[in-house]
């Protein structure tokens, strides 16, 4: 092979299930130059990917743009097919791992992993081309076929487990809504110990009230429309504001004071579950934007609430579906209706409609 009329990478070379395979760092303009994707129009069993979820594209070319000086990129996984020469550094070095890679000029390369992020890269180097000169790491195994190809992509999803959101949570630095949640778990009496930082659910025995998950989704409802406010002072709002949730639902305290398990309060009350949460953020939007001393006598009336999981005839329908808790859109508006409604607050237009379309159906 003429190494003139092709593609050079600085490359290692390893060996895998008995096969070759080379890890080298390619520029990022090099990424849509070389690895395409044009394989959308073709059946599926004789692909080698996945279709190219177009709507995941923005938000990862937007990541790198928006975080260009603190983005991480995991490397891309290639087989090529065509002609390939490894070339060891060194006279004296025919079995050194460190080399060059020189793959022929007419090789086609076929993602087996990362088609998402060739595609961000592309769109993130054409609004900020200072990023074309920055790169990843590729991963090159020698294609030997398309029974091959599916094959890796098979292996290489096949043990791939998502983070759960709550994990994801408290490792993302950058989501204020993230940041803000941690800071309230930090400063509210009430969440201390109660809160499952790392899973998105909570088994039957666990010892936790709620999950950060439950818990972010709740602020963000609580805080909707609060855009610019430093987060220290929304912390501040928000620790007052779930502090007295606290005083008007005293199982919770209960648990902190281990007078009760958490697993009893949550089999037998509705105030625990992520639903409960998330309207309770919902009224609470509303309630702060009033002076302090009348959202808290407000508040107290929650004390009067049977938020029993055996109340089935306020909760069928609203937070329950056949005595089990559904977190459906349409759930989490019923349910934070019945609050309003309890609290004498106003319902929105489309609360109103919601509601009155649950009331149509009951009779």
């Amino acid at each position: 092979m003429n190494p003139t009329f092709g593609y050079s990478f600085p490359a290692i070379r390893g060996i895998q299930a008995g096969r070759e395979y080379y890890v080298s760092m390619c520029p990022l303009r090099l990424i849509p130059k070389i690895f395409q994707f044009d394989e959308e129009e073709m059946a599926p069993e004789v692909r080698a990917q996945r279709i190219l979820n177009k709507a995941r594209i923005p938000e990862m070319s937007r990541y790198m743009t928006e975080n260009a000086e603190d983005y991480t990129f995991s490397a891309l996984t290639a087989s090529v097919d065509g002609e390939v020469e490894f070339t060891p550094l060194g006279e004296a070095s025919g079995g050194s791992c460190v080399g060059a890679l020189h793959i022929d000029m007419d090789a086609r390369f076929i993602i087996n992993d990362g088609q998402h992020r060739r595609a961000a890269i592309e769109i993130a180097i054409r609004e900020r081309p200072e990023l074309a000169d920055e790169t990843i790491a590729v991963v090159f195994f020698l294609d030997i076929g398309l029974t091959r190809s599916q094959q890796m992509f098979a292996d290489l999803n096949r043990y791939a487990i998502r983070p759960s959101r709550s994990l994801s949570l408290l490792y993302d630095h950058r989501d204020d809504g993230a940041r803000l949640t941690k800071l309230i778990v930090l400063k509210t009496s009430i969440f201390k110990n109660v809160v499952e930082m790392e899973k998105s659910t909570l088994s039957t025995r666990s010892s936790k009230l709620f999950t950060l998950s439950s818990l972010y989704t709740a602020n963000t409802a609580l805080f909707n429309g609060f855009d610019g406010k430093e987060i220290d002072d929304l912390a501040i709002m928000a620790t007052e504001y779930w502090g007295e949730i606290a005083k008007a639902i005293s199982e919770w305290a209960r648990v902190g004071e281990r007078k009760m398990s958490a697993a009893e309060v949550r089999q037998g009350f509705i105030h625990s579950h992520g639903i409960a949460l998330q309207a309770l953020g919902k009224v609470g939007n509303v309630l702060i934007q009033q002076p302090s001393q009348e959202w808290k006598k407000k508040v107290k009336k929650i004390k009067t609430i049977d938020w029993s999981r055996s109340n089935s005839k306020v909760w069928e329908g609203r937070a329950m579906t056949g005595g089990r808790v559904t977190k459906s859109m349409n759930n989490v508006t019923l349910t934070t209706n019945y609050l309003k409604n309890h609290l004498d607050l106003p319902l929105t237009p489309e609360e109103q409609r919601i509601e009155d379309a649950f009331l149509k159906g009951e009779k």
